[in-house]
C-alpha cells in the first residue's frame, strides 16, 4: 500500500491550497480516508475524514468552514481543499486510510490508531 501526498507549499495568510493523496495497492473504494497534520513540537492531530462513498465527512473544529475533503474513487485520490489559511495551519499534512464498511457519519474514523495506512506527508507553510 502506498499513499503519496502532493500540493503542499508556502502560501500567505488568507490564501488557498489543494492537497492531493494518491493511493495504490489497496481497494481504494473500500477505505475511509483521513487527513491529519503535525506542527513542530506538537502532536499529530485530526483534520478531516471522508467515508468510502464520499457521502459523509467530518472536520476538526479548527478547520470547519475553511477546509473541504473530497475524493475521486475513479482516480484513487483524496483531496483537501484549504481556504482562508492561517499561520497556525502550518504543519506537515498526511493522509491515511482505514477500511470501514459503513459510510455514515458515525462510522468516520477520527483517531490516529483507527487508521491502517499512512502517507509520508507534505509540508504546508502559511506566512503572516
Amino acid at each position: 500500500v502506498q499513499l503519496v501526498e502532493s500540493g503542499g507549499g508556502l502560501v500567505q495568510a488568507g490564501g488557498s491550497l489543494r492537497l492531493s493523496c494518491a493511493a495504490s495497492g489497496l481497494t481504494f473504494g473500500s477505505y475511509a480516508m483521513g487527513w491529519f497534520r503535525q506542527a513542530p513540537g506538537k502532536e499529530r492531530e485530526f483534520v478531516a475524514a471522508i467515508s468510502w462513498s464520499g457521502s459523509s465527512t467530518v472536520y476538526a473544529d479548527s478547520v470547519k468552514g475553511r477546509f473541504t475533503i473530497s475524493r475521486d474513487n475513479a482516480k484513487n485520490t483524496v483531496y483537501l481543499r484549504m481556504n482562508s489559511l492561517k499561520p497556525e495551519d502550518t504543519a506537515v499534512y498526511s493522509c491515511a486510510a482505514d477500511i470501514v464498511f459503513g459510510s455514515s457519519y458515525s462510522d468516520l474514523p477520527r483517531r490516529l490508531f483507527d487508521y491502517d495506512h499512512w502517507g509520508q506527508g507534505t509540508q504546508v507553510t502559511v506566512s503572516s
